[in-house]
Order: C-alpha cells, then structure tokens, then sequence
C-alpha cells in the first residue's frame, strides 16, 4: 500500500505583480494569491527536530513571492509552473502542488476568483 505523502502547505501568500494579457494589468498590477502545497518525507525531520532535513517554509515564501514578482507574462498558468519550478529547486520537494488565484481578473461579470492549479514533480 502507497504511503500518503508528507505535506508542507502555504496558503493565501499574497503578492503584488503585474502578469496579464491586458495592457492595464501590466501597467497598474493586481494582487495575485498564491497556494503551494509541497510533498516532503518529514520522518527524519520530526524524529531529529532538525530544520536541515526538511523545507524552511519561511525561505519557501519568500521564493514564491519572488517568482512571482519576476518579469510579467501573460498567463497565470505560467505563473504557476514558475512557481513549481521554484519549490522543486528544493532539495527535500519530491512534488508540489500550486494554485494561482487571480480574484482581480478583468471578467465582465460577477466572479469570485480564477485560478489555476498545477501539480509537478521531480522527472
């Protein structure tokens, strides 16, 4: 029977950027919201209480946030597998799950947010 993977989750890091289509998007900038969820086997960090042996999710934040407000491109989706890319350049993510949510997205009719959600793992 497969083990149900260890989990590290930041949820709702928020971020000031300026990804879109729309000329305005890039110009004025949104705020984007931003969910990781990192697969991490913390057997050997739990058991040490050693930081080395698993994901500093403080030092995880500031890269998301940092991928993030990278130069602009025009969808979220690419958005979101920078921000993969980023949590697998840690050394314990085996796989990740991200969401992109973009609740200030120009839509023409009531929403309440659009996301996007990849998982990647290590190839």
């Amino acid at each position: 029977m497969a083990r149900t993977p260890d989990r590290i989750t930041l949820t709702g890091v928020r971020v000031r950027a300026h990804h879109g289509v729309y000329e305005s998007e890039r110009v004025e900038g949104q705020e984007f919201v931003i969910d990781v969820a990192v697969d991490v086997d913390l057997a050997a960090a739990a058991s040490r209480d050693d930081l080395g042996s698993t994901v500093n999710y403080g030092e995880l934040a500031e890269a998301v946030v940092a991928a993030v407000e990278r130069d602009p491109v025009d969808l979220i989706e690419t958005v979101a597998e920078r921000v993969a890319g980023v949590a697998l350049g840690f050394a314990a993510v085996d796989e990740v799950e991200v969401t992109v949510h973009k609740p200030q997205a120009p839509i023409s009719v009531p929403f309440a947010d659009v996301a996007v959600t990849i998982v990647r793992g290590r190839t």
